[in-house]
């Protein structure tokens, strides 16, 4: 009796049948060439007093959104965001396959609601000048917390003079004449050791230019918080920001 207990107790133990749960399956799992620049993590508390530094990255095949259709459509859509009390998009920089933001928030979910709607408008109008359909933007909206004023006058340079540290200021004549990137808030921004400027020429000449709309700041950070670190150079060349 006892032998035929440990028979059975042996038999059990054995891995008799096959899985069909658990383990590896064929096809699963991340798709080769597949990245992420923001990561599935539960997003930092968001405070009203703090600046947010917000990227977003088109999918790739986009073309440029340096040009002008996109920049107007772009244009357009941060202009329904205008009088919002709870989210201000202070500043904005037109890259080539990206966008940086400065954004006062109130909290997490103003922060989260404002720019899903902000990249859903933006989406929608860059799409209807393209002539296309799909996706715009390839992953969420990645964003930083800007809390101290060393960081907040690195990330109004970094901003504001992107364009120079990814060499768009070199891609034309025009664009090398101007001291101001015109896909930019530039020209809202009141800091400038040089001074305040005039509009900038335009790299593709565009018709009828009109300055990116930003909301006035209300943080003390971005209003004069930043400034015992000294004015910012319209030719500062910006490196990464920390």
């Amino acid at each position: 009796m006892t032998i035929r207990w440990r028979i059975e107790e042996q038999q059990l133990a054995l891995d008799l049948w096959p899985r069909t749960w658990g383990g590896r399956r064929e096809g699963a799992g991340r798709k080769p060439g597949h990245t992420s620049d923001a990561p599935h993590r539960a997003r930092p508390v968001v405070r009203k007093y703090d600046v947010q530094h917000v990227v977003l990255r088109t999918c790739k095949g986009l073309p440029r959104l340096r040009r002008g259709k996109t920049y107007q459509a772009i244009a357009r859509a941060l202009r329904k965001t205008l009088g919002e009390s709870t989210f201000r998009v202070c500043h904005t920089s037109i890259q080539r396959n990206h966008l940086h933001f400065l954004i006062e928030a109130n909290d997490k979910g103003a922060l989260s609601h404002g720019m899903r709607s902000l990249a859903i408008m933006a989406a929608r109008a860059i799409n209807r000048v393209l002539g296309r359909t799909g996706r715009v933007f390839a992953y969420r909206y990645h964003a930083t917390a800007i809390s101290s004023p060393r960081q907040m006058r690195n990330a109004l340079s970094y901003v504001l003079n992107n364009w120079r540290r990814h060499d768009e200021d070199e891609s034309c004549e025009a664009a090398h004449r101007a001291a101001l990137d015109p896909y930019s808030t530039a020209l809202a921004f009141r800091g400038w050791r040089q001074g305040v400027f005039a509009i900038p020429p335009d790299c593709e000449r565009l018709a009828g230019y009109e300055p990116l709309p930003a909301a006035e700041p209300e943080t003390w950070l971005l209003r004069v918080g930043w400034e015992p670190h000294g004015p910012i150079s319209a030719f500062e060349v910006p490196g990464r920001l920390s």
